[in-house]
């Protein structure tokens, strides 16, 4: 796998609305899965499943801290990749004509 290939792997996990939310969410601090459930309106197994497409992607880390899973982002670059994907949305708005 080269490095195109990587980036296309995590622009594809990024690219769902809900898996973009649960990152963003993560960026602050390390957080249980039972928090994660309670803070977004989709079922258990929605979530798992987009918490693994994340995982396989190499965004986030998961640890099993006494009964708890917990989740973090484990690549330093996503909120410098989010960020400039927030200023690129601000620019695209910016170029719309009204």
């Amino acid at each position: 796998m080269n490095s195109d290939d990587v980036s296309v792997k995590i622009f594809k996990a990024l690219g769902h609305p809900i898996r973009l939310q649960i990152v963003k969410f993560l960026l602050d601090e390390p957080l249980c899965v039972c928090v994660l459930h309670q803070s977004f309106d989709f079922s258990q197994a929605n979530l798992s499943q987009h918490l693994k497409i994340l995982r396989e992607a190499g965004i986030l880390k998961r640890e099993k801290i006494g009964v708890e899973m917990h989740y973090s982002v484990q690549l330093k670059g996503i909120e410098t990749l989010l960020n400039a994907m927030d200023m690129t949305t601000a620019e695209y708005f910016n170029t719309l004509e009204f």
